[in-house]
């Protein structure tokens, strides 16, 4: 996973590949079938691990559990590598459904946790207000990866909040 994250799918090689996971290609092929496999798998990881921990941000957050994701969806401070979902959805997804099918379920997935967070009674009713602070966040990312300051960053997603909020 961190492998195609720093390089990417296209630019990730099998020799990076079994070089990180101390594999023969031998091996590497019989436990993956190809590079595509792998990369799916840990995309999957990676989806499943992030959900699982916006989740928890969620439901510790202490006050405003909406302005807690959208802080640890931004990560201002996580410099320019970015988020490997978004970056694979940018890279891949207009030609590869497979990809685009993960990015599809992991933004509707982020977009549910808003809308509980926001109304967990009727999660429904504020569907369009969690995609649009879900949106935001993760258009925070393209930021960080510009190389746009934290701090800016962080105006950003206060002037988000203050535009969005009922």
């Amino acid at each position: 996973m961190r492998v195609f994250w720093q390089k990417g799918f296209e630019a990730t090689s099998l020799d990076d590949l079994t070089g990180a996971m101390g594999l023969s290609r031998s091996s590497f092929y019989g436990t993956f079938d190809s590079k595509q496999t792998l990369f799916l798998r840990a995309l999957e990881h990676y989806s499943r691990n992030g959900l699982r921990n916006l989740k928890e941000v969620a439901d510790t957050a202490e006050g405003d559990a909406v302005a807690a994701m959208m802080q640890a969806l931004s990560d201002p401070n996580g410099g320019p590598r970015g988020c490997l979902l978004v970056n694979c959805i940018t890279e891949l997804a207009p030609h590869d459904e497979k990809v685009a099918a993960i990015g599809r379920r992991h933004l509707e997935s982020i977009e549910e946790l808003f809308a509980r967070a926001i109304d967990p009674d009727n999660p429904d009713a504020v569907r369009d207000r969690a995609s649009a602070y879900s949106s935001l966040a993760i258009g925070t990312l393209a930021l960080r990866k510009a190389g746009v300051p934290a701090d800016r960053i962080d105006r950003t997603l206060q002037q988000a909040r203050s535009v969005l909020s009922p």
